[in-house]
């Protein structure tokens, strides 16, 4: 996993909070010994890293995108804060739809590909409108 995954560290700080896991060898290697303990535990650590992917996905685009209102940044960052991770990148989105502000080709394609992973293609609707050379 190390060097696959931007938010390595992240997901090991994650694997670290869920009970009986201390590491990703741990967790990915889990068979369900222990009357399906460790399998609950297998589910349990696999859901918390996938929110906590996204999480760290929507606040590394947050800090590249080019929203300037502290109170929309607040606001999403308060979003992620409280687990709502679909949430907070539909509201960014939104926001710089709203404002019109421009964005790179490079940047909308990081917003269409976490847009697609998370099961919200809605939130990038017409940002395409937006681009810039």
């Amino acid at each position: 996993m190390q060097g696959k995954c931007p938010d390595h560290s992240v997901l090991q700080h994650a694997l670290r909070a869920v009970p009986q896991v201390s590491d990703e060898s741990t967790v990915f290697q889990a068979r369900g010994e222990d009357g399906g303990r460790r399998r609950s535990v297998l589910a349990l650590a696999k859901g918390q890293l996938v929110s906590l992917s996204y999480r760290a996905r929507v606040a590394a685009l947050l800090g590249d995108s080019p929203l300037t209102s502290e109170a929309v940044i607040t606001e999403v960052r308060d979003l992620l804060s409280h687990g709502e991770e679909a949430l907070a990148f539909d509201t960014m989105c939104s926001w710089i739809y709203e404002d019109a502000l421009p964005l790179t080709r490079q940047y909308h394609a990081r917003l269409v590909a976490l847009a697609t992973e998370m099961g919200t293609p809605t939130s990038v609707q017409r940002l395409d409108e937006l681009l810039v050379d």
